[in-house]
């Protein structure tokens, strides 16, 4: 086990001094020029598409991926990779359907949308919600995973490494918004990306013996085979649970469930209604550049698999014995990454760490300024003032996640605990932005009674089925929370209009609807003969999906069929949802390069 190098402290040293710098010139401004809330915020709407994808990956590919997701491929395998690319399929939809909404409406944050569709209620409910979670779960894990790896590879001990991630980010995100958070991470995603894949070639040619990257490849395809199935059955895969025993992998990863189930929900709400990642799309210069940009994203996901889960499962066919999994990865880069290297190997988990704090830093100050501070403290605060309190509460928050990060070390597979405590939120987040989004009755009486039954829903659920795969219990609380939004907002007139409809385009939209609700209604029925025999590959996740349909073939109906609508509900307009040549190609290849990615590894 090598030592730190010279060299390496001048590669990361380097790398810290260009990130920095960056953010400070992108973020100066002329003399006597005052910064305004959507300069601070928004990055003044100004992003091309090539930043807006980059800037999307960084603020998701954190050092969760490096460490925990590592840890996750050297304890389940390539399983674990259907996280990022589910994640690539369901940008595509965000592109298409959900930002062409958010960006013609002019929304400024995600409660700002929810305030405008629904009430104050639901979108300060969220607005807590999301700064919370975003402080305890999102920035604390991010800090935690960052500061282990410096532990792990440098030596330096787990709380100076808390603080030094804490210090970076707070040095030039702080002070430059989120433009200085977009334009920096151009430059984080270049350093993740290229040290991402020289430490996976290094490891894999490690592998072979020096004999090159195909045949590392093809080494590990022999030594660890089991480690390659994306759809894992229950009672063959065994992973350890972090007290020092096993538990089967099913319970984190449950088989067909993974990829006909509630991976959906909780990757269109991630991408789509997150404000840490949907900012990004808002602060595009156009719709056509955010949705490229998007696209963009989706084509860096189906990556990431590559920089982060081989090498953890490299680790795993050396033979390698690890007191936790989430030290596959530090392990590689300490015994196997030469001088030099090592270096840039850990600036990539430090540019992937740094970015994804900064762009929570940014939302969840967003968030608590624009939704919290101007909506009930300041109703008449100026720029100036909401840019100062902008750069406060972004200080606390880094301050606050900075105490807490330390308490997460007793975790093995961090990344199940981060995915687990943030699903708790999506099944009401997806049911109360999509119907808000899509159906013209839904109240904002039945989105609050949602958003506050979501998390008591999700804590009972884990209460009284502990052994349930998470993955599957978020599907039962949106099958369930579906009926409370459904039936609410039909029995709620408080707030009703007369409904507009276009009675040339209204009876086939409403006939879709109506083939759709039969299309899954028959789907549900053939399911339940195969549910039991196929109990141990968890098919009954497919009910998810039979749910999302027939939600949308009833908003389609009722839509174009019910005499009343909300008074706040949105009309879309024709041709909202057309995207150029250039954006259906580019997803038309994300989905392809998923098919043939799922055939060869199923």
């Amino acid at each position: 086990m090598k030592e730190f190098e010279v060299i390496d402290w001048i590669v990361f040293f380097t790398y810290a001094a260009i990130i920095v710098a960056v953010g400070l010139w992108v973020s100066r401004r002329k003399k006597g020029q005052e910064r305004t809330s959507q300069d601070y915020f928004l990055a003044s709407r100004s992003l091309p598409w090539w930043a807006i994808g980059s800037t999307l990956l960084a603020a998701n590919i954190s050092a969760e991926h490096f460490i925990a997701m590592s840890g996750s491929g050297y304890a389940i395998g390539l399983a674990i990779a259907a996280y990022e690319w589910i994640a690539a399929a369901s940008l595509i939809f965000v592109a298409k359907f959900f930002l062409p909404v958010f960006i013609s409406k002019g929304f400024f944050t995600m409660p700002d949308y929810l305030s405008q569709r629904y009430d104050r209620k639901v979108s300060t409910c969220f607005a807590v919600f999301w700064i919370l979670v975003y402080i305890f779960v999102n920035m604390t894990s991010v800090i935690y995973l960052g500061a282990l790896a410096m532990e792990r590879i440098i030596g330096i001990p787990l709380v100076y490494g808390v603080i030094g991630f804490a210090a970076f980010s707070a040095l030039y995100s702080l002070w430059g918004g989120i433009k200085a958070v977009a334009w920096t991470d151009i430059v984080n995603v270049a350093v993740l990306i290229i040290g991402g894949l020289i430490t996976t070639a290094l490891a894999l040619n490690t592998l072979s013996d020096g004999n090159g990257v195909i045949a590392g490849f093809n080494e590990l395809l022999q030594k660890a085979p089991q480690k390659f199935h994306m759809i894992i059955e229950k009672g063959t895969l065994f992973a350890p649970d972090g007290k020092g025993g096993l538990k089967d992998a099913f319970s984190d990863l449950p088989g067909l469930g993974v990829i006909i189930g509630s991976m959906w929900l909780t990757n269109l709400s991630f991408w789509g209604f997150n404000q840490f990642i949907i900012q990004k799309g808002l602060a595009a210069k156009s719709l056509k550049e955010a949705q490229l940009g998007v696209a963009f994203a989706g084509y860096l996901k189906l990556l990431v698999p590559l920089l982060v889960v081989i090498p953890g499962i490299a680790v795993f066919a050396m033979g390698t014995e690890l007191g936790k999994s989430d030290e596959a990865y530090p392990w590689l880069i300490r015994n196997i990454i030469p001088v030099g290297i090592t270096g840039l190997s850990f600036a990539a988990i430090a540019a992937a760490a740094v970015s994804s704090i900064s762009s929570i830093v940014n939302s969840a100050s967003t968030i608590f300024t624009m939704d919290i501070y101007k909506s009930f403290i300041n109703k008449k605060a100026s720029e100036k003032e909401l840019v100062r309190v902008g750069t406060i509460v972004a200080f606390f928050a880094l301050l606050i996640a900075t105490i807490v990060a330390p308490q997460l070390r007793t975790l093995d597979q961090a990344y199940q605990y981060i995915q687990e405590y943030t699903g708790f939120i999506y099944p009401g987040e997806f049911l109360i932005f999509f119907c808000g989004l899509f159906w013209r009755k839904a109240s904002s009486r039945a989105a609050l009674w949602v958003a506050l039954l979501t998390i008591p829903m999700g804590l009972a659920m884990k209460t009284i089925f502990p052994e349930m795969p998470f993955v599957l219990r978020i599907g039962y609380v949106f099958i369930i929370l579906s009926f409370v939004m459904v039936i609410g907002s039909i029995l709620d007139k408080r707030h009703n209009v007369d409904n507009v409809i276009d009675l040339t385009s209204g009876n086939k939209i409403a006939s879709l609807g109506i083939k759709l609700v039969a299309f899954a209604m028959l789907a549900g029925v053939i399911a339940a003969f195969f549910v039991y025999p196929l109990r141990t590959f968890a098919l009954e996740a497919v009910y998810v999906l039979v749910f999302m349909l027939l939600l949308l073939g009833l908003i389609l109906i009722f839509n174009n069929r019910l005499k009343k609508m909300d008074h706040k509900a949105i009309i879309i307009p024709k041709g909202l949802f057309k995207t150029s040549p250039t954006f259906n190609i580019a997803a038309i290849g994300v989905w392809g390069i998923l098919a043939v990615l799922y055939v060869i590894f199923w």
